[in-house]
């Protein structure tokens, strides 16, 4: 599976979309969910948190392991998906669609140096 063109990709495997009303959708990408297997707990930072580049959003735990969920830019924490945090499963069955984790306002995508494309990100990880 490919992962969506409309996205970029960090090199720790969060997806970012920026949308049109300037905030950014944000989750795991498949490669992370299918390598942290079966994942049970989804824990994210409330509404209203500000966010340093480079800084954590996030936890997502796993019966493998536990995961912490890095941002590419500043910006503030404008909705959490409560529907993760009840269904944990979302992120390994929808992690482009139903299964992300938060948007973010403030972060200007075309300013983050380092993030990928579908492409690079598809065949660094061997998609």
């Amino acid at each position: 599976m490919s992962s969506p063109a409309n996205c970029r990709f960090s090199e720790t495997h969060e997806w970012f979309r920026q949308e049109s009303d300037g905030a950014v959708t944000m989750g795991i990408t498949q490669h992370a969910a299918d390598a942290l297997t079966d994942i049970t707990f989804v824990e994210m930072k409330p509404v209203g948190t500000a966010l340093k580049a480079g800084g954590t959003v996030g936890e997502v735990e796993s019966v493998k392991t536990s995961s912490e969920i890095y941002v590419p830019c500043a910006g503030k924490v404008v909705a959490v998906n409560d529907a993760a945090h009840a269904d944990p499963s979302l992120l390994n069955s929808d992690p482009f669609g139903k299964g992300w984790l938060v948007r973010i306002e403030g972060c200007d995508l075309a300013t983050v140096e380092g993030l990928m494309d579908s492409t690079t990100y598809d065949s660094k990880n061997g998609h």
